[in-house]
């Protein structure tokens, strides 16, 4: 059985890197308060390619959450400025500079070879269809 979507959600988004790999096709958006609180709280996973983009959210924690996820921060031009792999639940993390975080499932970030300091980019789910 699929994980369920997040109440609070704004949408879907596609995260990239610059040239067009995507690194989350499956990406909601959180970027209300309402979004942001709930975040994947009463989740139990998240499937390969999807992910919960926070924004704005220089830190995230884990609490009350059922299985770990990889935290990857970026700045406000969405450059990755951190990540935090296989954060358990009951954890706290931020990094300096960060506007926004992408949570993955655990090892997705190894598996995608995300890298500080590259640059990653969101469309809409509707133009990633298209494409």
């Amino acid at each position: 059985m699929a994980p369920r979507q997040s109440a609070g959600v704004a949408g879907q988004v596609t995260v990239a890197r610059e040239d067009g790999t995507p690194l989350c096709d499956r990406c909601s958006l959180a970027d209300t308060p309402a979004g942001r609180l709930k975040g994947l709280l009463g989740r139990t996973g998240l499937e390969r390619g999807e992910g919960l983009l926070l924004k704005p959210a220089p830190a995230i924690h884990t609490f009350f959450m059922r299985f770990p996820i990889d935290a990857v921060f970026v700045d406000r031009d969405m450059r990755v400025v951190g990540v935090e792999p296989g954060l358990r639940p009951w954890r706290w993390a931020s990094r300096r500079r960060a506007r926004a975080v992408l949570e993955l499932s655990a090892g997705e970030s190894e598996r995608r070879g995300v890298r500080v300091g590259e640059r990653l980019t969101l469309r809409s789910a509707e133009r990633s269809a298209q494409a």
